[in-house]
């Protein structure tokens, strides 16, 4: 600095003292991360509700082309795997993490991988009817 200013290096010592030029820029810097996380945490928000919006328009049309499925035409397979894909949307949506391994009805807490294959069956029946009277019904 001094070579720059072509002054002695005592004075620009002085300078800096008496302006407090190190603790000056310090502050400086400081705030320039302060308006950098500021700025980040904006984009972080930003894209939120940019995912959020996205999310909401597929989730539009996915709804309206499940309303068109046939329950009737699933497969117990199809069936099994619609439920588990919305049981852990709703978990997810209320803040648990999704469950490993068993898949559960929710109101009667049934492990499906611990049934027979007719009460699999009898089960997945079940569910689709359940599911037929939602949709006929109209019911999200």
């Amino acid at each position: 600095m001094a070579r720059e200013l072509d002054k002695s290096r005592a004075l620009v010592g002085r300078w800096s003292r008496q302006f407090a030029w190190v603790m000056r820029a310090a502050a400086y810097d400081r705030e320039q991360d302060r308006l950098f996380l500021a700025e980040q945490a904006q984009a972080r928000r930003d894209m939120a509700r940019r995912h959020a919006k996205l999310a909401q328009a597929v989730q539009s049309k996915a709804v309206a082309r499940l309303q068109m499925l046939d329950p009737r035409e699933l497969s117990p397979s199809e069936l099994l795997r619609y439920i588990q894909v919305a049981a852990e949307i709703e978990r997810r949506a209320v803040g648990k993490a999704p469950e490993a391994g068993a898949v559960e009805d929710r109101d009667q807490g049934v492990d499906v991988a611990a049934l027979s294959d007719e009460e699999r069956r009898a089960r997945m029946d079940q569910m689709r009817r359940e599911l037929e009277r939602r949709l006929s019904e109209g019911v999200q």
